[in-house]
């Protein structure tokens, strides 16, 4: 299976510095835009299925992509939300003291979630295309699913830019091959 990972266009709440979590959050015109230009790069794409995140901010540019995949299904699912954020939701990035205990969704719960999508996918679309649209918690808690890598390892990378493309040959013996990643040609 041919599996392409995109993150969600800019949201206003991410030029304000906002912790969303598991808020809708509202694409930003700079991400509306990125959302379209998203489409067009995979417009020659053979998509079988796009899986979204029902969040607003994902599925949003979900349906930007669908429009020029007629034929492929559009799945919003709350198995690809963004980590839940607890009542650190809303609140300025710059304000929040990380040396609180909080109540926010643990790792283990994140992976749970994201490898049930995932498995799930991959046995309904082997030897096809399917499309992520998701965010960058969580895509990093499937890049350490799909390249063997704790989270910790992840968190040393680059963050995920918006409407970024990462695109992974899915494997049975889950030695996958990363083909392309983090990439934002199309933004330029």
């Amino acid at each position: 299976m041919k599996l392409i990972i995109t993150r969600h266009g800019e949201t206003d709440e991410n030029r304000k510095g906002i912790l969303q979590g598991h808020l809708q959050g509202k694409l930003s015109k700079l991400g509306i835009e990125q959302a379209k230009k998203l489409a067009l790069r995979l417009k020659n794409e053979k998509i079988d299925a796009i899986y979204s995140s029902d969040l607003a901010r994902a599925s949003d540019t979900a349906i930007e992509i669908a429009k020029f995949h007629p034929n492929a299904k559009l799945y919003l699912v709350k198995e690809l939300r963004e980590k839940n954020q607890g009542s650190l939701s809303g609140k300025l990035i710059s304000e929040i003291d990380w040396n609180k205990p909080r109540d926010t969704e643990k790792k283990e719960s994140m992976l749970k979630r994201v490898k049930k999508i995932f498995d799930e996918v991959y046995k309904k679309y082997q030897g096809k295309t399917a499309v992520f649209v998701s965010h960058g918690g969580t895509i990093r808690i499937l890049l350490s699913l799909l390249l063997n890598k704790s989270i910790e390892e992840l968190k040393k990378m680059d963050s995920l830019s918006n409407t970024s493309v990462s695109i992974f040959e899915i494997k049975e013996d889950n030695n996958h091959n990363l083909i392309l990643f983090n990439c934002t040609k199309h933004l330029d």
